[in-house]
């Protein structure tokens, strides 16, 4: 797929991965961010004149329903859905400062909303010649790490609901992919690991994926894990357990 003159949603469009998408494709582009922070919407759709901000907190249903309605009632179609918002909490189940509240955010960001927000943006893409819904995914998702136990989860999850949709969408025009991505520098990622990608390689990367129709994208060091997890496995896992 062409990358030009398309109707694109981006969720989490206006800090790391998401933004360096939205700078890549908003001059050739229409580009729909959805985000929480509204100053932050204000200024991207003031930098970039193919922007179109929409303000939602995907950790809660009302909200995913609210704005898929909104951009549904603003645009007849869509040609891309790129699912990318998430979060990730990393202390353990044991530790003094894991808080039992964010079980439930960090599910329905991560996943449920992603479930909920395809569903309900489908009749946009489905009519189109073409048409790519992709969701951000990463090398967790093969094999866990010790910390961020439900965020390691929930992108498990996701990489079975992707195939799965792959399967149910597979007569239709909808290309369904993932991409997988390594350790990348963003604010979720501060102050852990070394040798992190750059957002804005990641966002590159992503976007190639999309261009090539590639189901399951393994960047960078994934595609060394995946190949790992076929030949040695267990020592594939404890690489990652200390992640």
């Amino acid at each position: 797929m062409q990358l030009k003159e398309k109707s694109i949603i981006i969720t989490g469009g206006t800090s790391g991965i998401g933004y360096e998408m939205v700078k890549i494709l908003a001059p050739d582009n229409d580009v729909i961010v959805i985000a929480r922070t509204p100053h932050k919407l204000d200024q991207l759709a003031q930098t970039f004149e193919r922007v179109y901000p929409f303000q939602a907190d995907l950790t809660r249903l009302d909200e995913v329903e609210r704005v898929a309605d909104a951009i549904a009632k603003r645009f007849s179609a869509i040609d891309i859905l790129i699912n990318n918002a998430a979060m990730q909490h990393t202390p353990t189940f044991l530790a003094d400062d894991f808080t039992y509240e964010s079980i439930q955010r960090e599910i329905t960001l991560n996943f449920t909303s992603i479930c909920c927000l395809t569903y309900l943006l489908l009749p946009l893409l489905i009519h189109q010649d073409e048409a790519t819904l992709l969701n951000m995914n990463s090398g967790l998702a093969l094999a866990p790490k010790t910390s961020s136990a439900v965020y390691c989860a929930t992108k498990a999850a996701l990489n079975i609901f992707t195939q799965s949709l792959r399967y149910q969408l597979e007569t239709t025009h909808i290309h369904v992919q993932q991409a997988f991505l390594d350790l990348v520098e963003t604010p979720m990622t501060t102050g852990r690991g070394t040798h992190k990608m750059s957002a804005q390689a990641a966002a590159r990367e992503v976007l190639k994926g999309i261009e090539r129709n590639i189901p399951d994208h393994d960047i960078c060091k994934v595609k060394l894990l995946r190949i790992l997890l076929r030949i040695a496995p267990a020592i594939a896992r404890r690489i990652m357990k200390k992640y």
